[in-house]
């Protein structure tokens, strides 16, 4: 900006800096960024301080210097504005009077505009800001039930919605049509309670998201020592996290003794919370015959509003839903938009310093009923999560649970007592049964969980049911952990025999994999709860690892030289060695010539692999394919031979 006040007191390096912006919109962009320009000297920084804070006073208009800190301007004056007065006054600012020039505070200024401005600069106030930022700051857009977007909002800070009724109503059928998955066990046991763990889940109704919770039937009156009576408080220290409730009847029953009790529970411990009630299984009814009318009228008796009917089976009636809980959902929204927005702003952060974060870890706790795979949950994540007790078979449903293990997200699945399964099972068991296979064959690590009084009585380590469990795991290629549970019931004498003997036997039981870990833990008192996870996420990460396929060849030419082969002339050649895939670990042996690798041949590979680059504990694969030799009918150069493929898993 040539001939502008501030050009006078600068120098000659200093003019060519500010000659060479662009414009003089550019100028005075940079100087309300830069209070004192960085190429300035230190003499030509204290006469710019100075110079920039004179109050001029000429002809009655009135001007403060910008450029002193970081400015905003108010009362809706532009900076294309601003730079036009200064353009068309540059010249009277630089040629005043001594006389008239002192030095004072920054304040407001008055300008008596040009006729071309006068319509759009009447004042101008200046105000100074003392905070660090390079930008004025944006205000925020305002927030309105319009704008709201479920699916943006973090999961950990969804609103939170409780299902909760008397037994046998439709729940579970509720929660899995909520979040459009069959994983809560459904069957219709009048006189029985299938679910009696709280489980939870994303529901997606429409653009809506929340998270929904599914919980046992409650019985009021149930006593405090029994099952009941133990499901009955984790519902209630479940409700006072919920935001919401749907209070579940059934429709087709009417509204019984239990419901009463039910919404008088509710009254009791949520007296604050809102509720709505939810007539299930009525897509038989209808208000011809009046049916609908008279099952309304009926829950209106439990005082918590307008009842919605829909059918959890069909998913008649999910519209209604979606309509009664948008305006209760927008407004928990809006309520917490504050603590939202700054965990949005924390979330991104964290994203872009850790692009590259871990991936999840699926840990399943299987074993045979009743050795304590719920308390070892339970001692994991610091929480009674899940209901527990000296009953063998108390859990039914696998429940899934996340939480947080040195900066890794870990999802933790306990599952039901394993049992064989026959034709005479049916009902919830031989559903638990086939859910707890499915978990199986979804998990990364295997936590086989062993009773040890039970193997200090019966002198011996694994039983049918659990050997099952750890061959089954192996050929599924998962990491296998054994966790030898309630340590703290045997002696001296019996517990060093346990500890002495379990990984033996375990050896000989699973010869397929060498070197499985092996934990001992009482999850009772909490102790080596630690020690499990170090060995999870060991076991973990050794099932992941891959190796270079220079470091395999060289690690191939040495193992080759000590092993002695029967026959020299009958020994394979093995052409190179190589990784193709992690989860679990697997390799291919690329072998020229018509002999193959034998079965003594793959479990050596295996057994070196494992002690050369500590691999215990994992199952490995080794594939072998045969290269046919120039000259045996190879087809041409830019053809690719055809190789033949042999997978053998070493048993």
């Amino acid at each position: 900006m040539r001939g502008s006040w501030f050009h006078a007191v600068l120098g000659r390096k200093s003019r060519r800096a500010f000659d060479g912006l662009s414009s003089r919109n550019t100028t005075l962009q940079y100087l309300a960024r830069n209070p004192i320009p960085t190429f300035l000297s230190n003499g030509e920084r204290k006469l710019f301080n100075a110079t920039t804070q004179v109050k001029i006073k000429r002809g009655g208009s009135v001007i403060h210097g910008i450029g002193v800190s970081p400015c905003r301007f108010v009362n809706g004056l532009s900076l294309s504005a601003l730079s036009s007065f200064l353009t068309h006054n540059a010249a009277n600012f630089c040629s005043l009077p001594e006389n008239e020039a002192r030095i004072e505070p920054m304040g407001s200024v008055v300008l008596p505009c040009p006729g071309d401005l006068s319509s759009e600069v009447k004042e101008v106030r200046v105000a100074a800001d003392d905070s660090d930022c390079d930008e004025p700051r944006s205000q925020p857009k305002a927030i309105t039930r319009e704008s709201i977007d479920f699916t943006k909002i973090p999961i950990e800070k969804l609103p939170s919605v409780l299902i909760i009724g008397r037994p046998n109503v439709g729940k579970s059928a509720l929660f899995n049509r909520l979040i459009r998955r069959r994983e809560a066990l459904v069957y219709n046991t009048p006189n029985d309670h299938v679910t009696r763990d709280i489980r939870d889940g994303i529901a997606k109704l429409g653009d809506l998201r929340f998270r929904v919770l599914d919980s046992a039937g409650l019985e009021a009156e149930a006593s405090s020592g029994s099952v009941l009576g133990r499901t009955a408080a984790m519902t209630r220290y479940v409700l006072a996290k919920a935001h919401l409730a749907l209070f579940l009847i059934d429709a087709r029953d009417g509204l019984q003794p239990l419901d009463l009790d039910v919404g008088k529970w509710l009254r009791k411990h949520a007296p604050g919370m809102k509720t709505i009630v939810v007539m299930n299984k009525a897509e038989l009814l209808d208000n011809v015959s009046g049916s609908l009318g008279a099952a309304a009228g009926e829950a209106y008796t439990l005082g918590f509003g307008d009842p919605i009917a829909l059918s959890a089976e069909t998913g008649f009636g999910l519209a209604e839903l979606s309509e009664a809980l948008r305006p209760l959902l927008e407004d928990f929204v809006l309520q917490n938009i504050d603590v939202l927005e700054e965990d949005t702003c924390d979330d991104s952060s964290y994203l872009d310093e850790n692009i590259d974060s871990k991936l999840p870890l699926q840990l399943a706790i299987v074993g045979r009923p009743n050795v304590g795979k719920s308390t070892l949950l339970n001692a994991l994540i610091q929480e009674d999560r899940v209901l527990v007790g000296p009953e063998a078979g108390l859990t039914r449903d696998s429940i899934r649970v996340e939480f947080q293990y040195e900066g890794r997200d870990v999802y933790l699945v306990d599952t039901a007592g394993w049992l064989e399964r026959t034709k005479q099972d049916k009902g919830p068991s031989s559903l638990s049964i086939v859910q707890s296979r499915k978990n199986l064959m979804r998990a990364h690590v295997v936590a086989l969980v062993l009773d040890a009084d039970e193997i200090a009585k019966a002198k011996r380590s694994m039983k049918h049911a659990e050997v099952v469990i750890a061959r089954r795991a192996v050929e599924e290629g998962r990491s296998l952990v054994i966790v030898v549970n309630k340590m703290d019931l045997l002696s001296g004498k019996q517990h060093e025999r346990v500890v002495n003997i379990v990984p033996e036997e375990i050896q000989s039981v699973i010869p397929q994999v060498t070197g499985l870990p092996v934990v001992f833990v009482s999850a009772l008192e909490g102790k080596g709860r630690m020690a499990v996870m170090r060995q999870v996420v060991d076991t973990y990460e050794k099932w992941c690892c891959r190796l270079p396929t220079s470091r395999l060849n060289r690690w191939l030419r040495k193992v080759m030289s000590r092993h002695s082969w029967k026959d020299q002339s009958a020994q394979p050649k093995i052409k190179y060695f190589t990784q193709v895939k992690a989860r679990p670990p697997t390799f291919v042996a690329f072998v020229s010539g018509k002999v193959q690798l034998s079965d003594t041949d793959l479990r050596f590979l295996t057994k070196s692999l494992k002690e050369d680059f500590d691999l215990g504990g994992i199952p490995l694969r080794i594939m072998q394919r045969t290269v046919p030799r120039r000259g045996e009918g190879e087809p041409k150069k830019n053809t690719r031979p055809a190789g033949k493929t042999t997978q053998r898993m070493v048993n």
